[in-house]
C-alpha cells in the first residue's frame, strides 16, 4: 500500500491555506492523542501528523515539499506510462506474432495441403481398383496399357504434389504433419516405381512390393491427417 504524503495525512486539500491546516492538525491531535482516550490511540499516526504539520506549517520547507511531490508525481506518471507503452507494444507484438503465424498456417494450407492431400487421398482411393482390375488378366494388352497409363497419370500428378509441397516451408505448428506427408509421397512415388517394373517382365513380386508400400503410404498419411488436428 503506497504511503500517504502530508495532505493525505491532514486529511486536507494541497491549496489549503495556513489556518486550515493549523485547524486540521488541532483537530486531529485530539482525536487520537493517548490522553483523550487509549481507544483511540495511534502512536505512528500521531508521528505522521506531527511530522506533516511540521514541514506543511513551514511555508518555506511547505513549498519545498510541493515542489518534491510535484517531481514524485510527473516521475510516477512517467514510469506509468513507461509501463503502459511497453505493455502495448508487447501486446501489438504478440498480436503480430500470431497474425503473422496464423496467416502463415493459413497459406500452407491454401498452397500446400490441400493440393497435395486431393493428390493422395486420389491416389490411395484408386490403386486398390486398378490392380484388381489388372488381376483379372495380368496378359491382356489393353489392361495393361491402361495400367500403365494410370501410372503415368499418377507420377506426373506426384510431381505437381511434390512441387506444391516444396513451394513453401511449412509453419512449425504444422511440423510433425509436414513430415508424415512428406514420407507419404515418397512413400507413393517408390510404390508407383515399383508398379512400373511389372509391365517389362511380369513378376508378380513388384506387384506386390507397389502394394505393400501403398500400404505404408496410407498408414503415414492417416498419421498426417491426426497431426493436422483442427486445421483439417
Amino acid at each position: 500500500m503506497p504511503q500517504s504524503n502530508h495532505y493525505e495525512t491532514l486529511n486536507i486539500d494541497r491549496n489549503a491555506s495556513q489556518t486550515e491546516i493549523k485547524q486540521a492538525y488541532r483537530r486531529l491531535v485530539k482525536l487520537f492523542h493517548p490522553d483523550v482516550t487509549q481507544e483511540t490511540t495511534d502512536r505512528e499516526r500521531i508521528i505522521r501528523i506531527n511530522a506533516a504539520y511540521e514541514v506543511l506549517s513551514d511555508t518555506q520547507s511547505r513549498q519545498s515539499y510541493d515542489r518534491q511531490l510535484h517531481y514524485s508525481f510527473e516521475n510516477n506518471n512517467s514510469k506509468r506510462n513507461e509501463r503502459t507503452q511497453t505493455a502495448q507494444q508487447q501486446y501489438k507484438k504478440r498480436r503480430k506474432t500470431r497474425k503473422n503465424a496464423d496467416e502463415q498456417v493459413e497459406e500452407w494450407l491454401r498452397s500446400v495441403y490441400h493440393p497435395v492431400n486431393r493428390f493422395v487421398c486420389g491416389i490411395l482411393n484408386s490403386w486398390e481398383d486398378q490392380i484388381e482390375k489388372l488381376a483379372a488378366d495380368p496378359f491382356d494388352d489393353e489392361l495393361l496399357e491402361e495400367f500403365q497409363n494410370y501410372l503415368q497419370d499418377c507420377k506426373e500428378e506426384l510431381k505437381q504434389a511434390q512441387v506444391s509441397f516444396s513451394s513453401l516451408p511449412n509453419p512449425p505448428s504444422l511440423a510433425r504433419a509436414a513430415a508424415h506427408f512428406y514420407y507419404t509421397l515418397n512413400q507413393i512415388g517408390d510404390g508407383l516405381g515399383e508398379l512400373e517394373y511389372f509391365p517389362l517382365n511380369y513378376d508378380e513380386s513388384y506387384l506386390h512390393a507397389g502394394q505393400e508400400m501403398f500400404l505404408i503410404a496410407t498408414q503415414l498419411y492417416y498419421e498426417a491427417q491426426d497431426s493436422m488436428g483442427a486445421y483439417k
